[in-house]
Protein backbone atom coordinates (compact mmCIF):
# COMPACT_ATOMS: atom_id res chain seq x y z
CA UNK A 1 0.00 0.00 0.00
CA UNK A 2 1.55 3.68 -1.37
CA UNK A 3 1.21 6.00 1.40
CA UNK A 4 -0.17 9.51 0.25
CA UNK A 5 1.27 12.77 1.21
CA UNK A 6 -0.70 13.35 4.23
CA UNK A 7 -0.33 9.86 5.53
CA UNK A 8 3.49 10.48 5.06
CA UNK A 9 3.47 14.28 6.72
CA UNK A 10 1.04 12.57 9.54
CA UNK A 11 3.91 9.51 10.46
CA UNK A 12 6.70 12.32 10.33
CA UNK A 13 5.16 14.41 12.65
CA UNK A 14 4.24 11.71 15.00
CA UNK A 15 7.70 10.37 15.32
CA UNK A 16 8.96 14.05 15.79
CA UNK A 17 6.52 14.46 18.45
CA UNK A 18 7.32 10.64 20.24
CA UNK A 19 11.69 12.42 19.92
CA UNK A 20 10.09 15.34 21.82
CA UNK A 21 8.82 13.70 24.28
CA UNK A 22 11.43 11.50 24.92
CA UNK A 23 14.24 13.96 25.11
CA UNK A 24 11.73 16.53 27.16
CA UNK A 25 11.17 13.18 29.77
CA UNK A 26 14.94 12.48 29.69
CA UNK A 27 15.70 16.38 30.42
CA UNK A 28 12.84 16.30 33.31
CA UNK A 29 14.46 12.81 34.81
CA UNK A 30 18.25 14.49 34.45
CA UNK A 31 17.16 17.45 36.23
CA UNK A 32 14.92 15.44 39.35
CA UNK A 33 18.02 13.00 39.57
CA UNK A 34 20.64 16.13 39.79
CA UNK A 35 19.04 17.85 42.89
CA UNK A 36 17.86 14.19 44.71
CA UNK A 37 21.46 14.50 46.18
CA UNK A 38 21.14 10.60 46.62
CA UNK A 39 24.38 10.42 44.34
CA UNK A 40 26.90 12.08 42.61
CA UNK A 41 26.56 14.92 40.18
CA UNK A 42 29.22 14.40 37.05
CA UNK A 43 30.40 17.32 35.97
CA UNK A 44 32.93 17.54 33.09
CA UNK A 45 35.21 21.20 32.34
CA UNK A 46 35.94 21.36 28.47
CA UNK A 47 38.38 24.02 28.21
CA UNK A 48 38.42 26.36 24.74
CA UNK A 49 41.20 28.99 23.45
CA UNK A 50 39.11 31.55 22.87
CA UNK A 51 41.50 34.12 21.39
CA UNK A 52 43.75 31.24 19.38
CA UNK A 53 47.02 32.15 21.47
CA UNK A 54 49.47 30.68 22.09
CA UNK A 55 49.66 31.99 25.80
CA UNK A 56 46.12 30.96 26.07
CA UNK A 57 47.14 27.39 24.82
CA UNK A 58 50.18 27.04 27.39
CA UNK A 59 47.97 27.84 30.19
CA UNK A 60 45.35 24.98 28.83
CA UNK A 61 47.83 22.44 28.63
CA UNK A 62 48.87 23.25 31.83
CA UNK A 63 45.02 22.42 33.46
CA UNK A 64 44.58 19.82 35.38
CA UNK A 65 42.21 18.27 37.81
CA UNK A 66 43.36 20.47 41.01
CA UNK A 67 43.12 23.45 39.39
CA UNK A 68 38.57 22.58 39.94
CA UNK A 69 39.38 20.63 43.26
CA UNK A 70 37.94 24.25 44.80
CA UNK A 71 34.73 23.42 43.23
CA UNK A 72 34.29 20.29 44.77
CA UNK A 73 35.48 21.59 48.08
CA UNK A 74 32.63 24.23 48.00
CA UNK A 75 30.01 21.98 46.90
CA UNK A 76 31.08 19.11 49.77
CA UNK A 77 31.55 21.81 52.45
CA UNK A 78 27.74 23.97 51.34
CA UNK A 79 25.57 20.49 50.98
CA UNK A 80 27.07 19.21 54.32
CA UNK A 81 26.20 22.82 56.35
CA UNK A 82 22.69 21.82 55.15
CA UNK A 83 21.97 18.34 56.23
CA UNK A 84 23.81 16.11 52.91
CA UNK A 85 26.26 13.53 54.45
CA UNK A 86 27.01 12.47 50.26
CA UNK A 87 31.12 12.71 50.61
CA UNK A 88 31.27 14.21 47.09
CA UNK A 89 27.82 15.43 45.90
CA UNK A 90 30.05 17.36 43.05
CA UNK A 91 32.93 15.00 41.00
CA UNK A 92 34.86 17.05 38.13
CA UNK A 93 36.56 15.94 35.65
CA UNK A 94 38.39 17.86 33.23
CA UNK A 95 37.79 17.41 29.20
CA UNK A 96 40.13 17.62 26.27
CA UNK A 97 40.14 20.64 25.27
CA UNK A 98 37.93 21.81 21.97
CA UNK A 99 38.15 24.10 19.06
CA UNK A 100 35.11 24.83 17.93
CA UNK A 101 33.10 27.95 19.47
CA UNK A 102 30.10 28.00 20.69
CA UNK A 103 27.03 29.84 18.56
CA UNK A 104 26.98 33.64 19.39
CA UNK A 105 24.04 35.36 19.98
CA UNK A 106 23.25 38.59 19.11
CA UNK A 107 22.22 41.61 21.57
CA UNK A 108 18.94 42.72 20.19
CA UNK A 109 18.16 39.29 19.00
CA UNK A 110 13.78 38.62 19.27
CA UNK A 111 12.10 35.63 20.53
CA UNK A 112 12.91 33.84 17.69
CA UNK A 113 16.41 33.86 17.33
CA UNK A 114 16.89 33.20 21.02
CA UNK A 115 15.25 30.12 20.16
CA UNK A 116 16.73 29.33 17.18
CA UNK A 117 20.18 30.20 19.02
CA UNK A 118 19.02 27.37 22.05
CA UNK A 119 18.56 25.01 19.42
CA UNK A 120 21.99 25.72 17.71
CA UNK A 121 23.31 25.41 21.66
CA UNK A 122 21.99 22.34 22.30
CA UNK A 123 23.33 20.97 19.03
CA UNK A 124 26.55 22.23 19.04
CA UNK A 125 26.77 20.95 22.85
CA UNK A 126 26.47 17.19 21.70
CA UNK A 127 28.32 17.87 18.65
CA UNK A 128 31.50 19.47 20.19
CA UNK A 129 31.95 16.52 22.83
CA UNK A 130 30.66 13.03 21.06
CA UNK A 131 34.30 11.96 19.95
CA UNK A 132 34.95 12.31 23.62
CA UNK A 133 32.21 11.57 25.94
CA UNK A 134 31.62 7.37 26.04
CA UNK A 135 29.75 8.31 28.97
CA UNK A 136 28.05 12.09 29.03
CA UNK A 137 28.47 14.26 32.11
CA UNK A 138 25.20 15.24 34.41
CA UNK A 139 26.89 18.48 33.68
CA UNK A 140 28.20 20.58 31.00
CA UNK A 141 30.48 23.26 31.49
CA UNK A 142 32.85 24.88 28.83
CA UNK A 143 35.41 27.27 30.26
CA UNK A 144 36.53 29.85 26.83
CA UNK A 145 40.07 31.40 27.61
CA UNK A 146 41.45 34.68 26.83
CA UNK A 147 44.81 35.82 27.46
CA UNK A 148 45.49 37.73 30.91
CA UNK A 149 47.79 39.68 28.90
CA UNK A 150 44.81 41.16 26.78
CA UNK A 151 42.40 43.84 27.36
CA UNK A 152 39.08 42.62 26.38
CA UNK A 153 36.23 42.85 28.38
CA UNK A 154 34.94 39.34 28.85
CA UNK A 155 31.42 38.43 27.83
CA UNK A 156 28.65 37.16 30.46
CA UNK A 157 28.72 33.78 31.04
CA UNK A 158 25.62 31.36 31.28
CA UNK A 159 24.21 27.98 33.19
CA UNK A 160 21.21 26.59 31.34
CA UNK A 161 18.86 24.16 33.41
CA UNK A 162 17.08 22.91 30.49
CA UNK A 163 20.39 21.14 28.88
CA UNK A 164 22.66 21.19 31.91
CA UNK A 165 25.46 23.41 30.53
CA UNK A 166 27.46 26.25 30.95
CA UNK A 167 29.74 28.41 28.75
CA UNK A 168 31.95 30.30 31.09
CA UNK A 169 34.55 32.90 30.18
CA UNK A 170 37.73 33.28 32.44
CA UNK A 171 40.82 34.67 32.00
CA UNK A 172 43.64 31.93 31.63
CA UNK A 173 46.52 32.59 33.94
CA UNK A 174 46.87 31.11 37.33
CA UNK A 175 46.48 33.91 39.28
CA UNK A 176 42.71 33.85 37.83
CA UNK A 177 42.08 30.35 39.18
CA UNK A 178 40.44 30.99 41.95
CA UNK A 179 37.72 33.95 40.71
CA UNK A 180 37.89 31.37 37.60
CA UNK A 181 36.28 28.74 39.96
CA UNK A 182 33.52 31.21 41.49
CA UNK A 183 32.02 31.59 38.20
CA UNK A 184 32.14 27.93 37.13
CA UNK A 185 30.25 27.51 40.45
CA UNK A 186 27.99 29.99 40.22
CA UNK A 187 26.91 28.89 36.66
CA UNK A 188 26.87 25.10 37.96
CA UNK A 189 24.43 26.24 40.17
CA UNK A 190 22.31 27.78 37.39
CA UNK A 191 21.54 24.49 35.79
CA UNK A 192 20.15 23.06 39.09
CA UNK A 193 17.38 25.85 38.86
CA UNK A 194 19.58 28.49 41.23
CA UNK A 195 18.62 31.75 40.12
CA UNK A 196 21.04 35.21 40.03
CA UNK A 197 20.73 37.19 43.33
CA UNK A 198 21.60 40.32 41.73
CA UNK A 199 21.05 43.94 40.14
CA UNK A 200 21.31 43.44 36.78
CA UNK A 201 22.63 46.97 35.96
CA UNK A 202 25.34 47.24 38.93
CA UNK A 203 25.97 43.82 39.85
CA UNK A 204 25.52 44.29 43.30
CA UNK A 205 24.14 41.65 45.39
CA UNK A 206 19.98 41.86 46.78
CA UNK A 207 19.12 42.46 49.83
CA UNK A 208 19.01 39.72 51.68
CA UNK A 209 18.85 37.16 49.28
CA UNK A 210 22.40 37.96 47.46
CA UNK A 211 23.91 38.76 50.71
CA UNK A 212 25.85 35.75 52.56
CA UNK A 213 25.03 37.22 55.97
CA UNK A 214 21.84 39.00 55.61
CA UNK A 215 21.36 39.29 59.95
CA UNK A 216 25.15 40.66 59.97
CA UNK A 217 25.14 43.75 62.41
CA UNK A 218 26.41 46.12 60.96
CA UNK A 219 25.27 44.91 57.60
CA UNK A 220 28.17 45.72 55.52
CA UNK A 221 31.07 45.26 54.94
CA UNK A 222 29.73 41.58 54.09
CA UNK A 223 32.58 38.48 54.60
CA UNK A 224 31.69 36.28 51.91
CA UNK A 225 29.49 35.95 48.99
CA UNK A 226 26.75 34.38 48.30
CA UNK A 227 27.43 32.42 44.88
CA UNK A 228 24.27 33.63 43.33
CA UNK A 229 24.69 36.58 44.72
CA UNK A 230 28.59 36.93 42.74
CA UNK A 231 29.80 39.11 44.90
CA UNK A 232 31.36 40.16 48.22
CA UNK A 233 29.28 43.11 49.38
CA UNK A 234 31.50 45.77 51.16
CA UNK A 235 28.47 48.08 51.26
CA UNK A 236 25.17 49.02 49.94
CA UNK A 237 26.51 50.17 46.49
CA UNK A 238 29.66 48.81 46.03
CA UNK A 239 30.70 45.06 45.70
CA UNK A 240 33.84 42.44 44.59
CA UNK A 241 33.65 39.18 43.05
CA UNK A 242 35.63 36.73 45.89
CA UNK A 243 39.73 35.64 45.05
CA UNK A 244 37.84 32.13 45.83
CA UNK A 245 35.38 29.49 46.89
CA UNK A 246 36.76 29.52 50.32
CA UNK A 247 35.00 33.51 50.53
CA UNK A 248 31.83 32.13 49.24
CA UNK A 249 28.39 30.29 49.90
CA UNK A 250 24.97 29.08 49.22
CA UNK A 251 22.45 31.31 50.92
CA UNK A 252 19.03 29.67 51.83
CA UNK A 253 16.83 31.30 48.90
CA UNK A 254 19.41 29.20 46.81
CA UNK A 255 19.47 26.08 48.61
CA UNK A 256 15.85 25.83 48.55
CA UNK A 257 16.15 26.76 44.89
CA UNK A 258 18.63 23.74 44.25
CA UNK A 259 16.41 21.27 46.69
CA UNK A 260 19.33 21.49 49.33
CA UNK A 261 16.39 21.86 51.98
CA UNK A 262 12.70 22.74 52.03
Amino acid sequence: MRLNASMFKAIRISILLLVLLFVVLNTWLTQKRSTDWNNSLRMKVYPINADGSAETARYIASLSHDTFADIEDFMRRETERYGSSLERPVRVALGEPISDQPPKIEPDASVFGVMLWSLKMRWWVSSATSDQDSIEPDVSMFVRYHSEGGQIRLENSLGVQKGMYGIVNAYAGRRYAGTNNVIIAHELIHTLGGTDKYEPGSGQPQNPDGLAEPQRKPLYPQRYAEIMGGRVALAADDAVIPKSLKYAVIGDLTAREIRLTD
